[in-house]
């Protein structure tokens, strides 16, 4: 036996279900792909909450009725027909009639409280009482949002800073049919996103170095073509209107939340505020049911725009990436605990662990096999995997955006233009790359 055939034999094994030979995953999970014997090994906890289990189930729900709607649309059927017809205008419209209403009590609750601070002042506790429900009012209140905000201590690139990147976003935005953003933020997270601010609603680009980093230049061509998709389709979640009435509702549960009793009056106060605290998480399932499905609607239109702008091929594989986006940011916290605890190859790493950092995760985000793609694959399959509770299910999102044949790209990243992106984030790639390791 010659020593390849040796070496192939022990980094094998039987597996035990159903007999197949299965390469062994070294670092990765050891799973058979012929009867799925160990593809899960994990653990998936269930999530925290009634309503965040509501929130997961109507996504799943919501997010296969839309799969099989896009499909048939593909495949050529009438669009709108089956289980994935669209009740767009009717749960919009109720959606926002509620909205409104939650803002009606905000404003009931300060109209309230001026009355009582002004018409009762002097008569015992009412004006106190009053300036409770003020308070709790400007507590509630619909916010705007600020860059200063949004940014915190994190780098805020602006056009002057970034022209070639602006000019690549302001390129995105035009193909799938918006407009760019006023700013910016750059941080570590494995993720990215576009929000607005400001009264004016200006739009800003949250940039996650962690996801960024790892992606090929077409991938990141999806990543924003997905991001503007958003406002190119519509979302009503990202409305001010929705949206903050979401956000008051969730003050609202936080407010209400049942503490740990031990004593008579918190036992007392736990039972006093049950009614309102099953009463505000009646109206958030509302509202979650009433937006939840053109949420879903939004975030498959998103992909069809990522994938027009960048390509199919690349809108997959950034599906990809998200599958593997835990271990990205397990990466990173290997990174920045090797840095703060003096571990690592090298002394030239121990001395300044930022440098090379992001070509190190990149690295290892490209290192990841085929094979364990396609476990997490057939895991999401399996957990119905999703980036959160607003998000259709990750591999209906994969398997429609590769069906039927590859469609082209409408923009083309080269290597002067990517050279030239990078060179304008150096700065702040150095910069996010010292936070993360404590230098």
């Amino acid at each position: 036996m010659t020593e390849t055939a040796h070496t192939a034999r022990a980094v094998e094994r039987d597996c035990p279900d159903c007999g197949e030979r299965v390469p062994d995953g070294g670092q990765y999970v050891t799973w058979c792909a012929a009867c799925d014997w160990n593809v899960d090994p994990g653990h998936q906890e269930e999530p925290p909450g009634r309503v965040e289990r509501i929130r997961r189930r109507l996504a799943r729900q919501y997010g296969e009725q839309l799969h099989a709607e896009f499909a048939a649309q593909a495949a050529g059927a009438t669009p709108g027909t089956g289980a994935g017809r669209p009740r767009r205008g009717a749960a919009g419209g109720l959606a926002a009639a509620l909205a409104v209403a939650v803002h009606g009590v905000t404003a009931a609750l300060l109209a309230g409280g001026l009355w009582l601070l002004v018409a009762c002042w002097g008569s015992g506790a009412l004006p106190f009482l009053g300036g409770l429900l003020i308070a709790l009012a400007v507590l509630l209140r619909p916010r705007f949002g600020s860059l200063a905000k949004a940014a915190g201590d994190r780098p805020v690139l602006r056009r002057p800073d970034a022209p070639r990147l602006f000019a690549l976003l302001d390129e995105v935005a035009e193909s799938v049919g918006t407009t760019g953003v006023r700013a910016v933020v750059v941080d570590t997270e494995v993720n990215a996103s576009v929000t607005a601010y400001g009264v004016r609603q200006h739009r800003l680009l949250r940039l996650g170095l962690g996801l960024w980093e790892v992606l090929t230049p077409q991938e990141r061509i999806a990543l924003l073509g997905h991001e503007f998709g958003h406002y190119a389709h519509g979302d009503t979640r990202r409305s001010l209107l929705v949206g903050n009435a979401f956000r008051s509702l969730e003050t609202w549960r936080y407010t209400l939340a049942p503490q740990r009793a031990e004593s008579l009056a918190e036992h007392f106060v736990n039972v006093v505020t049950a009614p309102p605290r099953w009463l505000v998480d009646g109206v958030l399932v509302l509202l979650e049911h009433l937006t939840l499905r053109e949420s879903q609607r939004a975030e498959y239109l998103a992909d069809s725009t990522a994938a027009r702008a960048a390509g199919t091929e690349a809108a997959a594989g950034l599906m990809d990436r998200i599958l593997v986006s835990d271990g990205v940011t397990g990466a990173l916290h290997r990174e920045a605990v090797a840095a703060r605890t003096r571990i690592g190859g090298g002394g030239a790493r121990r001395e300044d662990p930022a440098e090379g950092l992001w070509e190190r995760i990149a690295a290892h985000a490209a290192s990841v096999p085929e094979r364990e793609y396609e476990r997490l694959r057939r895991v999401a399959e399996r957990r119905g995997h999703q980036v959160d509770s607003t998000h259709p299910p990750t591999h209906l999102r994969h398997r429609l955006l590769s069906a039927g044949a590859p469609g082209g790209a409408l923009i083309v990243l080269d290597a002067e233009r990517v050279a030239g992106i990078d060179a304008e984030l150096a700065g702040t790639r150095r910069r996010a790359a010292r936070e993360l390791v404590g230098r």
